[in-house]
């Protein structure tokens, strides 16, 4: 299908259409029309399966997540447009079961009498408590309504499992620079819907505003509009937005971090991965975003001591004594001067070598014992501290290991001669290696004497 499928005006909200500029900037510029709105390419881009499911008019629920202002609810608004379906909305904050379903009731009435469907937005969804949002199974079941839901919360953990197996889920990313320049230039520029004319921004201040924003199109749009109603007019009835005027609109950068949500979970995600992948720039970014957010600094040295096992491990023991230090430090001199502690032990972690090796023969031993593989203990290595035991012959043929040469004499400790540890030749593993190369060697003729 054309693009022209996507030039289908989208009718004015009330609020949209209050006469003069009080409603505010970002509700005025929001899109129309499906070629004005920009971003998410990744799912709206030609081809893309939700561009292509609106073009064939073939979705009956869909669940849209991502951080604020991204475009969830002019996305929903427009793809009820393009469907030809009439749009209603509820609050995942205020709205409750009766609400529910008296606008269900409705959307039933509306196609009996006019043959259409109902859209039926619910904005924060993962607001909606478990009967909540079960009162809308049946009704999504049975296509009286299409459901759009949006969140910032990861829908997989606080949406029902139900609601969530009967909707497509589409994840919407923060806006680029790129995409945001665009929307203060569209602000700018359209006389209609944009800021009063005679409004001029420098470039440098564009791009203050677009970085600062951080992919939220409403700060970035509020700033602007703060920045051109709080400046003067010039003689020629002008007004100049600068960089300081920028600075001033939009103030300090706000990240988007919830506590317990997707911006925890992937932060520390990628700050780990930093660490395991011997990047200490990127460990640094993600502990300063971290910080400057207010994560829990225990949280974050917690983390690095298990990396610090983990992912170094043998290659490096230093690194748990290093890591188990910095948290210690941080219990006991505490915020801001912690995160020195905090850099030093990540940092460490990042530029050491890595293995894993112990970590990995600990798994492998465990999924033996899972999958029934459980082996006896060797009577020689059976407890001899009790009496009766030597008549069991429990410790029957064990070798004292420090009463041989080297502190070491060949012995089975397995039954069957497993393995599960194989070190690397990173590091200080090496040193491991050779000297239980060198073991194993001697067990092996052992073994062939025997």
């Amino acid at each position: 299908m054309e693009d022209s499928f996507f030039d289908q005006p989208i009718p004015e909200s009330s609020s949209a259409s209050e006469s003069g500029r009080q409603v505010p900037l970002a509700a005025r510029m929001r899109p129309k029309l499906l070629t004005e709105y920009v971003g998410q390419e990744h799912i709206l881009g030609q081809g893309k399966l939700l561009r292509r499911a609106i073009e064939a008019d073939r979705f009956s629920s869909l669940i849209l997540y991502g951080p604020p202002g991204v475009g969830k609810t002019s996305l929903a608004r427009l793809i009820a447009n393009h469907t030809v379906s009439r749009f209603i909305n509820l609050s995942g904050v205020e709205s409750n079961v009766a609400e529910i379903r008296e606008k269900v009731e409705q959307a039933r009435s509306y196609q009996r009498l006019h043959k259409r469907s109902t859209v039926l937005f619910v904005d924060e969804i993962h607001r909606f408590n478990k009967s909540q949002q079960d009162v809308l199974l049946p009704h999504i079941e049975h296509g009286t309504v299409r459901f759009i839901g949006a969140t910032t919360h990861n829908p997989y953990f606080y949406v029902n499992t139900p609601l969530v197996s009967r909707s497509q889920v589409f994840q919407l990313e923060p806006l680029s620079v790129e995409t945001l320049l665009q929307l203060i230039e569209r602000s700018v520029t359209d006389e209609k819907r944009g800021l009063a004319p005679g409004v001029r921004i420098d470039s440098d201040a564009a791009d203050h505003l677009a970085k600062v924003a951080d992919g939220d199109a409403r700060k970035c749009l509020s700033a602007l509009e703060l920045a051109a109603l709080t400046t003067d007019v010039s003689s020629g009835g002008k007004i100049h937005i600068t960089l300081a005027i920028a600075e001033e609109s939009i103030q300090q950068k706000a990240i988007v971090y919830d506590g317990d949500g997707d911006a925890h979970y992937d932060t520390i995600s990628a700050f780990i991965k930093s660490m395991r992948g011997s990047d200490p720039d990127a460990t640094l970014y993600w502990l300063a975003k971290m910080l400057y957010a207010g994560e829990d600094s225990r949280f974050i040295a917690r983390r690095i001591i298990i990396a610090a096992s983990e992912d170094v491990g043998l290659a490096d023991s230093n690194a748990l004594r290093v890591a188990v230090s910095a948290q210690q430090a941080v219990e006991f001199i505490g915020m801001p001067e912690a995160q020195i502690t905090l850099a030093h032990a990540a940092v460490y972690i990042a530029t050491a070598p890595k293995s894993n090796r112990s970590h990995a023969g600990l798994g492998a031993a465990m999924q033996d014992i899972k999958e029934g593989q459980t082996l006896a203990v060797p009577k020689h290595l059976r407890d001899t501290h009790y009496k009766g035991a030597k008549d069991l012959d429990h410790g029957k043929g064990y070798r004292y290991g420090h009463d041989y040469e080297g502190g070491y004499v060949p012995q089975a400790y397995l039954p069957d001669g497993r393995r599960y540890y194989e070190p690397t030749s990173n590091g200080q593993e090496l040193r491991i290696k050779e000297r239980l190369d060198h073991w194993r060697t001697l067990f092996k003729k052992s073994q062939s004497k025997g």
